[in-house]
């Protein structure tokens, strides 16, 4: 798969965003998006956009409306326990659990970050910053 995939940047208020092309779609960094709030550990606030009921309830619906090979059992199994103030889950863990390409978590060494759908890319944006998805969109 990665070697399909083109990435570039883009600028936003000067703050560069990696865009990833996966098909015919521009994937956006959510990373890059993160860390013009949270320099120092921009995957923390991922996960903190990640624990949201009102996220987990996007997203799956998302993935439902995009993706016929969602795993439905495990997204009500992720939609109940994110009612727990325990709960937390990584975009990789939402990946492997649900069957989700809405979101695409890359690991290693030389990771490029997570990057997600223009709709999800978005909401993550306006859930940081109003302002900052205005210039992004």
């Amino acid at each position: 798969m990665s070697n399909s995939l083109v990435t570039t940047d883009i600028f936003v208020n000067n703050n560069k965003i990696g865009i990833m092309r996966v098909g015919n779609v521009d994937y956006i960094s959510l990373t890059d998006i993160a860390k013009v709030f949270n320099s120092m550990e921009p995957s923390f606030t991922i996960k903190n956009w990640l624990r949201k009921f009102s996220t987990i309830k996007y997203i799956g619906l998302w993935e439902e409306l995009h993706n016929n090979n969602f795993n439905l059992v495990e997204y009500d199994q992720i939609k109940n326990s994110c009612k727990n103030n325990s709960f937390v889950i990584t975009p990789t863990k939402w990946k492997n659990l649900t069957n989700a390409i809405g979101i695409i978590p890359s690991l290693g060494k030389y990771s490029k970050g997570t990057y997600a759908h223009p709709d999800i890319a978005f909401e993550f944006a306006s859930w940081l910053s109003p302002e900052f998805k205005l210039y992004l969109k």
